[in-house]
C-alpha cells in the first residue's frame, strides 16, 4: 500500500538572491524592449530595425524615460546583489572555480544532452555564462553612460572609441545579455523543476513512498 503524495523541500536559493533575481528580470525586460525602441530611432545597421510591437515606449522620448528608470533600478539591484554575493561568499561558491578542462568537458556533455542538472549547483558552462553576463552587464552600463553623457564622461566615451563606437559596444553588450536570457528561459522550459526553487527558495518534489 502506498502513502499519499509527500512534499519534500530543501534549501537552494537565499531570499536575497531570489529578490534580486526577479527585480533584475523586470529591469532587464524594460531596458531591452525600450532599448530596441531607442535603437529604431537611429539604427546602427542600415535599415534593420526591431518590430514596433516588441518595443516599449511608443516614441523616442517615452522609450528614453523607461530606459533611464530601469537603468537606475538595474544599477541599484546589481550593487545589492554584488554586495550580498561578495559578503556572503555566494558568488565564490556558485561561480568558481572556472577551469578550462571542466568547461570543455561540460560543454561537450551539454551538446550531447548528457549534462546532469542539480538544482542550486552550477556546472562549469553555467558558471562561465553567469560570469560572462555579469561582465556584459558592466560593459552595458559603462557604454550606456558614455552614450548618455558623452561630454561629462568624455574619457569613458573616448575609451569606447567615440560616441558612435560606444553605441555599437552598448548594442553588442545588450545583445549578449538578451542571448543569455533566451538560453536561460529555454533551459527553464527544458528543466521546469528549477522554477519553483527560484520562487520559493526550495526544490519541491511530489512523490509516493511505498510501505
Amino acid at each position: 500500500m502506498s502513502s499519499p503524495p509527500r512534499r519534500a523541500e530543501r534549501p537552494i536559493h537565499p531570499l536575497a538572491v531570489r529578490i534580486t533575481h526577479w527585480v533584475n528580470a523586470l529591469a532587464m525586460l524594460i531596458m531591452i524592449t525600450s532599448g530596441w525602441r531607442i535603437y529604431n530611432a537611429s539604427p546602427i545597421f542600415g535599415d534593420w530595425v526591431f518590430p514596433k510591437a516588441i518595443t516599449l515606449g511608443g516614441w523616442l522620448g517615452g522609450a528614453l524615460q523607461w530606459h533611464f528608470a530601469a537603468m537606475w533600478l538595474l544599477v541599484a539591484n546589481g550593487a545589492a546583489y554584488l554586495t550580498y554575493g561578495l559578503a556572503s561568499g555566494h558568488l565564490r561558491r556558485r561561480l568558481t572555480p572556472l577551469r578550462p578542462r571542466e568547461i570543455g568537458r561540460d560543454f561537450v556533455a551539454a551538446l550531447t544532452f548528457r549534462l546532469p542538472h542539480k538544482p542550486g549547483v552550477y556546472n562549469a558552462v553555467q558558471r562561465l555564462l553567469y560570469v560572462g553576463v555579469l561582465l556584459a552587464g558592466i560593459v552595458a552600463v559603462l557604454s550606456g553612460l558614455a552614450i548618455w553623457k558623452p561630454v561629462q564622461f568624455a574619457p569613458l566615451t573616448a575609451l569606447m572609441g567615440g560616441y558612435d563606437q560606444a553605441r555599437v559596444v552598448h548594442f553588442l553588450a545588450m545583445a549578449g545579455i538578451t542571448a543569455f536570457v533566451a538560453v536561460h528561459l529555454a533551459l527553464v522550459l527544458l528543466v521546469p523543476r528549477t522554477l519553483p526553487a527560484m520562487i520559493l527558495g526550495r526544490e519541491i518534489h511530489l512523490g509516493s513512498k511505498a510501505r
